[in-house]
């Protein structure tokens, strides 16, 4: 016995409906990656409400939602790889690497590393090699900019072009990226998760 036509139909019509993934990824994050306590930032700040969004990036049905969501997001920009600084990253470029695969319009995904390895090639960047490419640079989440300004900078140091940065949620990074000169694209703000 088939599936349903109905069924079928609101399956291929949530796929291809950008404010209904939108929508119903933000219900996720509110549902499981909005956390309330006391908590230190990465940045050092601290915060009364911590967004892990390592919780919906790394599920099996959200993480879709988040690589369309931010392909359709970054849209206007032009580039064939993403990443950023590990680890908050990498699950947002592997979700973009497979909505744009699913899509047809592959892009590429690249790890930058806090400090070269010691050991193997000594690479500061895993992945294909970034130089020469227009790229896009992420993170889940950014309060003040410094990973993603870091990993700017080692991106630019071997030789890629960063296009511009987006983030799923902005914590307050916006200014200094685009005092940075670069397009900065946020999918929510704070104020949409409630906080």
């Amino acid at each position: 016995m088939g599936v349903p036509q109905e069924v079928t139909w609101q399956v291929r019509s949530r796929m291809l409906t950008t404010v209904d993934d939108r929508e119903e990824l933000l219900a996720g994050i509110k549902a499981k990656a909005v956390v309330h306590g006391d908590f230190v930032l990465s940045s050092g700040q601290r915060a009364t409400s911590y967004v892990d969004l390592r919780r919906v990036l790394l599920d099996g049905r959200l993480a879709p939602l988040a690589g369309r969501v931010l392909l359709n997001a970054t849209a206007d920009l032009s580039y064939d790889a993403v990443g950023g600084l590990t680890l908050g990253a990498d699950p947002v470029a592997t979700a973009i690497l497979h909505a744009a695969a699913n899509r047809g319009t592959p892009v590429d995904a690249f790890v930058v590393r806090k400090s070269e390895k010691t050991h193997g090639l000594q690479r500061r960047i895993e992945g294909p090699d970034v130089a020469g490419r227009r790229v896009l640079a992420v993170e889940d989440t950014s309060t003040t900019g410094s990973s993603v300004l870091t990993a700017i900078e080692a991106l630019e140091a071997a030789g890629a072009e960063v296009v511009g940065v987006a983030v799923l949620v902005d914590r307050g990074a916006r200014q200094k990226i685009l005092d940075r000169g670069l397009p900065y694209r946020a999918v929510y703000e704070l104020s949409e998760l409630g906080l």
